[in-house]
């Protein structure tokens, strides 16, 4: 099979292009040897099936970070059958740099000029043709975003995989031209592949072709001492990059007619960073619009609708029976959607999915196994404990989704780039670049590839910092955390809103993150800021399909998860739970003579400072089995709370067998520990802290111990999140019970910042 490779600057479309060639056909791995994800997928609208490779997006073929050395390697060592070059139509001058490296390796190469559509829309427009024979390659005008002109592309590529090519440079009117050739003999005399672009490489002083070309570095040198340039001295690095950009002004950049050549038009990308990245109002705007993401996922009051128009609900429109059901079955639609306010569009997913889909599903799976005639525990094991707590688990899926899209519609418009720039300008004095908060906002998605992402960065004790806080950044798998104890805390209590306490919780954990890594920047782990150079992208709506892929692949991996993981969890959880030391069956009221019960109670006196240890009494261990319970997953958690919630509402005498598989069961469940244990709103809000904070999932450990160097620095780690998080929810405890605290810990945490203000001057000064 014929492997097409895609390199291209950062946010020229690369990836965009690649998924609408490959789609469903695409999966992640990793490079060889790195843990950089390595996409690949298929294109199958040609003669044979075609393997497509997204190569990492790079500035140019110099060994300066870790995506730049695979691009190369890739290229170099498993010469692919073509090359595709992307180019930003719209910034063709510095995309062209990276092309005309390219152009010196001896593999055929085809350019895609995408973002055409923009280009036009602005008035500009570039003769392709032109620039086709100027460059000596295959040129096509492409939009990605749009797909238009794919089929093009892949058929000029495919046409020119079949032609032997030879490497060209632009640096024939260069000062060097004849120690380039000179070397260039050199190296094909020495049986070197692709020797001009060893050539070049080796005359700037690249580090990976010093070391592997030492023999011919002495005819450099001897150049060197005949050679001086007037601006740039011997610096050839300096003089082949001058040589490279002055090329493209004069030969290539022609080929684009401007419609105004001397009046700097703005764009609107421009226009919108005036306010969004503004130095003072650009973080405030990102709070209300984390606050937004929140609100369309879980507000039962969509834009406060019920409560401006005092909206009536379906009781008191006589659309419920006496027993509180609706009349019929479109009222029972209705209810998904409409209860005296109108619910949020992740509500109302949410709605659906649990009470027309998952909850018709498995209550007729249910009320087969109850009517199979099984044995009492047999049926307990599989309703209560198998269905039950998967269910409770796929029951949040909707929530997941929506808020994985919200956020990846921000990451795919270009404004999750700003976010790092304004972060970096803010945090750059203490140690810390905005390259690291690329990582950390990942985390929202999963902490796994956000860990895996830090190899971007180059800095060892920047990037050890930067791992051990994105798990505070919290993933999909403590969203089920989050909404089942924030809606228990509305529905018990009668207190707050569901989507403003998930909101806080997650501020809790940003600021958590924050506070961590610069103090740790300050003290264990300072050391040099690296810079950081980013090319902030358009604005541009997302892609429909693009979006759709992503979602897919989030489902897949949590229905993965669900039914092996977490599945093997629950049963195990369930029998700890239902059986005593002795292996005789417990009735749901003996829980508290059960294995788990007797090993959880003995630790249980450690959370006592945080709310739900000690002071809960004889039934106070179930919030302990929980969290421990989410170390090996996150969603452990609520399918732990769904099988113990069956056996504390028998405890507390409520008026229901188990749990229903429903929208609202894991809040159900957590009504129900709280009825048994007497828990109150902070120690509630503390359990989301720790669970937020502490050790992440064992995949998430798993990869910090891989992408850690150093068995003690992974032990440190582990230590930084029990202590990180102990202190988190001890905070929020004792503030929350005795008010009068926040002055104490406003005192340590001012105690804290003033050290990392003075370390941070210090680190200005030293500069």
């Amino acid at each position: 099979m014929k492997k097409f490779a895609l390199a291209g600057n950062p946010n020229c479309g690369k990836t965009t292009l690649f998924n609408s060639l490959t789609g469903s056909t695409a999966h992640v791995g990793n490079w060889p040897g790195v843990t950089v994800d390595k996409r690949e997928g298929i294109y199958k609208k040609l003669a044979e099936p075609i393997s497509i490779i997204d190569l990492p997006g790079i500035y140019s073929l110099s060994p300066y970070t870790p995506e730049e050395v695979i691009a190369r390697k890739y290229i170099l060592d498993e010469k692919p059958d073509c090359v595709i070059n992307i180019v930003d139509a719209t910034n063709l001058e510095r995309n062209l740099y990276l092309s005309t490296q390219i152009m010196e390796i001896d593999v055929p190469v085809v350019i895609a000029l995408n973002m055409m559509d923009a280009l036009e829309k602005a008035g500009d427009r570039i003769d392709e043709k032109e620039l086709e024979k100027r460059l000596g390659l295959p040129v096509i005008k492409i939009s990605a975003l749009k797909e238009q002109g794919l089929e093009e592309l892949m058929s000029r590529a495919f046409e020119a995989s079949g032609k032997e090519r030879k490497g060209q440079t632009v640096l024939e009117d260069s000062a060097l031209k004849h120690l380039i050739s000179d070397v260039r003999i050199a190296l094909a005399g020495q049986g070197v592949e692709n020797p001009l672009f060893h050539a070049v490489k080796l005359v700037e002083g690249d580090e990976l072709e010093v070391a592997a070309h030492k023999e011919t570095l002495p005819m450099i040198e001897e150049f060197k001492k005949t050679f001086e340039d007037d601006v740039f001295g011997t610096d050839f690095e300096a003089l082949i990059a001058d040589g490279r950009y002055k090329y493209i002004a004069g030969h290539f950049s022609p080929v684009l007619k401007k419609k105004n050549k001397e009046k700097f038009v703005e764009s609107r990308s421009d226009k919108a960073d005036k306010v969004l990245t503004h130095r003072i109002w650009g973080i405030p705007i990102f709070l209300v619009v984390l606050f937004a993401i929140f609100h369309l996922t879980f507000s039962e009051n969509f834009l406060y609708l019920g409560s401006i128009f005092g909206l009536p609900s379906l009781e008191e429109a006589g659309l419920l029976t006496a027993e509180g059901d609706p009349i019929n079955y479109g009222v029972k639609w209705l209810s998904c959607i409409y209860d005296g306010a109108v619910y949020s569009p992740g509500v109302i997913l949410n709605n659906i999915w649990n009470e027309m889909i998952v909850g018709e599903l498995f209550g007729l799976i249910q009320g087969a196994v109850e009517s199979s005639g099984m044995s009492s525990w047999a049926v307990g094991l599989i309703n209560n404990g198998i269905i039950d707590g998967i269910g409770a688990v796929l029951s949040f899926l909707p929530w997941i989704l929506t808020l994985f899209l919200l956020f990846s519609i921000l990451e795919d418009s270009g404004y999750m780039a700003r976010i790092a720039f304004i972060l970096d300008k803010m945090f750059r004095k203490f140690g810390l670049s905005g390259r690291a908060f690329m990582p950390m906002i990942m985390g929202f998605g999963c902490s796994v590839p956000a860990m895996v992402n830090t190899r971007t960065l180059a800095d060892e004790k920047e990037r050890t910092a930067t791992i051990r806080v994105i798990p505070f950044f919290s993933c999909g798998a403590k969203l089920p955390i989050l909404t089942a104890v924030a809606g228990a805390i509305v529905a018990y209590f009668g207190l707050g809103n569901a989507d403003l306490i998930t909101y806080g919780m997650y501020l809790l954990g940003i600021v958590t993150a924050i506070l961590a890594v610069l103090l740790m920047r300050s003290t264990t782990l300072k050391g040099e800021t690296p810079p950081f150079i980013m090319e902030l992208p358009a604005y541009h709506a997302p892609q429909f399909k693009n979006l759709m892929l992503h979602l897919w692949d989030k489902a897949k991996h949590f229905f993965k998860k669900a039914f092996t993981i977490i599945l093997a969890s629950t049963i195990v959880i369930w029998v700890l739970t239902h059986f005593s030391f002795n292996w005789r069956f417990l009735a749901d009221e003996e829980i508290n003579e059960s294995i788990m019960a007797g090993i959880s109670q003995l630790v249980q006196p450690i959370f006592t400072p945080l709310g739900f240890g000690s002071q809960l009494g004889e039934y106070g261990w179930v919030f302990v089995v929980g969290a421990i319970a989410g170390l090996i997953a996150k969603e452990n958690v609520i399918a732990t709370f769904s099988t113990l919630g069956a056996c504390l509402a028998a405890v507390a005498g409520l008026d229901i067998s188990g749990l229903d598989i429903a929208a609202e069961s894991g809040v159900d469940a957590v009504q129900a520990m709280i009825e048994a244990t007497g828990i109150g709103v902070p120690g509630l809000l503390a359990y989301i802290a720790f669970n937020m904070t502490t050790i992440p999932c064992f995949a998430a450990v798993a990869t910090a111990k891989a992408e850690l160097n150093g068995k003690s620095r992974f032990n440190w780690t582990l230590l930084f999140w029990l202590v990180t998080s102990y202190i988190a929810a001890a905070a929020v405890y004792t503030v929350g019970s005795w008010p009068w605290c926040v002055v104490l810990w406003l005192a340590a945490l001012a105690g804290a910042i003033a050290f990392i203000v003075i370390r941070g001057r210090k680190n200005v000064k030293r500069a």
